[in-house]
């Protein structure tokens, strides 16, 4: 763990401290590339134009899943970037957040190709096995754990990001922020507790709710997230030009 008080490029008025590549931002890298490459990963390559057809109807659900993760990456990469934490805390916190991202590969894509294959087709979702047996890919009674599953990886996940910028909250004097800065970083953490508990009260929702009527808790809830994150975005806006304008107007030493 590095700080100073040399100066720092800006990032929106932040500055960097992590400049280098680190070995733990490395070891992430090759990570989130692996999570990504196995929402992509296909049994074979297709052999006739019906089976290309197959494939490619799960393509929405492939792009949905790989801006999710592609965002999370740069949560990640900019937490790293503004505050070049190597220390063990910042080791173990990211090291379970890893573990969450490659654990919840194959749900998050199994739940957006569902999604995708309600909102494409008439009737009960189906899956065409290796075999080329069409099967039902989620019965009524197991909506509500799919919407819990979900919740509770999206609970997780932001989660221990606030619990990054908690510890770089911790260390503000370690890491010499200054009070924009301090701001900035007091707000990701609050936004990142948003976020995970939206994630919490769809799974706690969709297990009180049960059964096929779980999904509308998921619905709701995440819904929301949208919502939640304009208004955090607007409120850090406004407090943050407010310590610009502060910041301006006060006398030079």
């Amino acid at each position: 763990m590095t700080a100073s008080d040399t100066t720092f490029p800006d990032d929106g008025g932040f500055r960097l401290r992590g400049q280098e590549l680190s070995r733990v931002e490395a070891l992430s890298d090759v990570v989130f590339g692996f999570a990504l490459t196995l929402l992509g990963v296909s049994a074979e390559v297709p052999k006739t134009f019906d089976q290309l057809l197959v494939i490619m109807r799960e393509f929405p659900a492939f792009a949905i899943c790989f801006a999710i993760l592609i965002s999370l990456w740069h949560d990640h990469y900019r937490f790293f970037r503004r505050y070049g934490l190597q220390d063990r805390r910042t080791i173990f916190l990211n090291g379970l957040l890893l573990f969450i991202v490659i654990l919840y590969v194959y749900p998050l894509k199994f739940l957006f190709s569902l999604l995708v294959t309600l909102s494409t087709t008439a009737g009960e979702p189906m899956a065409r096995m290796p075999d080329g047996k069409l099967v039902s890919m989620i019965s009524f009674g197991q909506a509500e754990w799919i919407t819990f599953i979900y919740g509770l990886g999206v609970a997780a996940v932001y989660a221990v990001l606030a619990l990054l910028y908690a510890h770089a909250f911790r260390l503000r004097d370690t890491l010499h922020l200054n009070p924009l800065e301090a701001f900035e970083t007091r707000e990701r953490i609050i936004g990142n507790l948003l976020r995970s508990g939206l994630g919490l009260t769809a799974a706690v929702g969709a297990v009180a709710l049960g059964g096929y009527r779980g999904r509308w808790a998921g619905y709701v809830v995440f819904g929301l997230i949208p919502v939640v994150a304009i208004i955090h975005h607007s409120a850090v806006k406004r407090g943050r030009e407010k310590l610009i304008a502060l910041a301006t107007n006060s006398p030079a030493e």
